[in-house]
């Protein structure tokens, strides 16, 4: 084969000692990647990470000490509390860059995808309006999203799957990084055993890493007993999904009021926990004019929140027990259903 010089088109002058030092660099960096990684690890020295932490941003408040940026958080409470209320107050409060009273907010003013899987667009339009007129002014930064009935899903694929590539592919569209997603149920089928829930953690915490975003992710408990006070065993699916989240906190009703709510710090990785049983958030849902809301009241101790049990609720209890166990509920069941312990069970039969 003969050579053409004549074709060489070769700049000479590219080749300097500065350029020959960075492309040393770079292949020795893609050296030493290919060795930290090991199958499903990365393998480094606890400096090196470090190094590579220094060059990424300290993570700014969301919503006070409770969520920070590029977290998977989980707020849960029992059914008719306001957790889609405080959802889309705290998204309000990110797209307009104004903090909620009580609440710090360190995150400047963005875009905030907020997936509505419970209220209709009328349903939605009663909360934030004043009997359907004078409605609120949300900021073009708020952009809610629902179900399209008359989408189809492709053949060759499930609800869930089709559900969680739409939601990807409308973060990515968007360029958005604040995600509200109300609520857990419509991801998943099933998020109380951990066969169930293991799949959707990871599928959320890939979805953070690779567009790196901040997730915040409403959840329900099952039946409980209020007179004890809020834990991570109150979340469905709660080993799990706790264990998964970066941080998490719950909504609990007040036997003081009717109208009072408090806010309890379950899990934080990024902070000590600040809203623990000492120092919970009181606040009041009201409507002062168009915007349904949390309004921040004072801070208390969750003990004075709780419903002291009556004797009468007790020997209630007790029957409710005993009419499960005779249709052949184990013990465990039993304990789930009623929102106690399963030595307290045990208790009750001896």
């Amino acid at each position: 084969m003969a050579f053409n010089h004549k074709n060489m088109n070769f700049d000479m002058s590219r080749i300097t000692p500065e350029a020959i030092q960075a492309d040393t660099e770079h292949l020795t960096a893609q050296q030493n990647e290919a060795n930290e990684n090991k199958g499903l690890f990365t393998v480094k020295s606890a400096n090196k990470w470090i190094e590579q932490a220094k060059n990424r941003p300290t993570p700014k408040m969301l919503f006070g000490q409770l969520w920070f940026e590029n977290e998977l958080c989980i707020l849960f409470a029992d059914t008719n509390l306001g957790k889609s209320i405080l959802a889309v107050q705290v998204g309000n409060s990110i797209s307009k860059g104004d903090a909620i009273r009580g609440f710090t907010l360190e995150a400047s003013k963005q875009l905030v995808l907020y997936f509505d899987f419970e209220l209709s667009d009328k349903q939605f339009e009663a909360r934030y309006s004043d009997n359907f007129t004078n409605h609120y002014p949300f900021d073009s930064n708020f952009i809610r999203v629902e179900i399209n009935p008359n989408s189809e899903i492709p053949t060759d694929t499930d609800f869930e799957t089709y559900l969680n590539q739409s939601l990807e592919r409308t973060v990515s569209d968007t360029g958005a990084k604040v995600l509200i997603i109300d609520n857990l149920t419509y991801l998943r089928s099933g998020t109380e055993t951990a066969k169930d829930a293991l799949p959707l953690m990871k599928h959320l915490k890939a979805l953070k890493s690779k567009y790196n975003l901040s997730i915040l992710v409403l959840a329900h408990t099952p039946k409980r007993d209020l007179s004890k006070p809020i834990t991570r065993n109150d979340l469905q699916g709660s080993k799990m999904l706790i264990n998964f989240c970066d941080s998490s906190f719950a909504i609990g009703e007040s036997f003081t009021d009717k109208h009072l709510r408090y806010i309890k710090q379950i899990k934080q990785r990024n902070c000590e926990l600040v809203y623990d049983a000492d120092n919970v958030g009181v606040c009041e849902i009201a409507k002062p004019s168009n915007f349904l809301q949390f309004e921040f009241v004072n801070y208390g101790t969750e003990k004075e929140h709780l419903k002291v049990p009556s004797e009468k609720d007790k020997e209630q209890r007790k029957q409710e027990a005993a009419e499960l166990k005779a249709q052949g509920k184990s013990n465990r069941e039993i304990a789930r259903q009623l929102g106690v312990s399963e030595g307290a069970i045990r208790k009750w039969f001896k």
